[in-house]
């Protein structure tokens, strides 16, 4: 089953960062949502949360936390987003295991992007407790 998450609108005025939407596409703002994983006030709960935060944080371009987030097995010395990307939305298509009961998940997504989109298959493990990026699978 598709589970579509579109884009919010972007916002308009003075907005703060804090209360512009979460780039994951979940309905609450970027600071209730990833911006918390982010702040490091919190791990996500289960491997999809995992993946939306590291969407949100490859929009924010947080190098910081995308290699916080990958496994120390396959963390390569630098995540370097590409400043020329623009992200524009995600959409998870399936995922697998990943809960609070599970020690490993995939998830499958298309992340779509200015021009193109992602379409993966990721695996995730915990690592003391906390879930974390292994790898992924390109699946186009």
């Amino acid at each position: 089953m598709s589970r579509r998450t579109p884009r919010p609108g972007r916002q308009h005025g003075s907005a703060s960062v804090t209360e512009q939407p979460c780039p994951c596409g979940l309905p609450d703002t970027y600071a209730r949502c990833c911006g918390r994983f982010h702040r490091g006030e919190g791990a996500a709960p289960t491997a999809e949360a995992l993946m939306r935060s590291r969407y949100s944080a490859f929009v924010r371009r947080d190098e910081g936390y995308l290699l916080r987030t990958w496994h120390p097995r396959t963390r390569p010395p630098r995540a370097e987003p590409d400043p020329g990307m623009r992200w524009t939305g995600l959409e998870i298509l399936a995922t697998e295991d990943g809960s609070a009961f599970h020690s490993t998940g995939t998830v499958t997504f298309r992340a779509s992007f200015r021009g193109g989109h992602l379409h993966e298959r990721s695996r995730f493990e915990r690592v003391e407790g906390a879930w974390v990026y292994v790898d992924g699978e390109f699946l186009d």
